[in-house]
């Protein structure tokens, strides 16, 4: 693997060892192939997957457990959800 060197404002360096129990390489690493996948314009499935935060990916995979007839319902349900929390967000403005 390559190495590659960071320069960060001294701010943001005061923060990051404040912090010691995050992978910090793993977060540049992350963004890094985030960045470059935007730029190049192709986004593969295990990419976009392993981008996903970790609540959704749980929800993706507890999705995956429902019989492909429950999916319907169960998306149905979501799609009201999340209609219903974005009705709340707009209200608060």
């Amino acid at each position: 693997m390559a190495h590659i060197t960071l320069s960060l404002d001294e701010e943001t360096y005061g923060i990051v060892k404040k912090h010691p129990e995050i992978n910090w390489s793993e977060i540049a690493r992350r963004s890094i192939k985030k960045e470059t996948t935007r730029i190049n314009g192709i986004v593969k499935g295990k990419d976009f997957f392993d981008n996903l935060p970790e609540e959704t990916k749980n929800g993706i995979k507890e999705i995956s457990k429902f019989p492909k007839s429950s999916w319907k319902k169960y998306y149905k349900g979501m799609k009201e959800k999340e209609w219903n929390r974005a009705k709340l967000s707009i209200r608060a403005y």
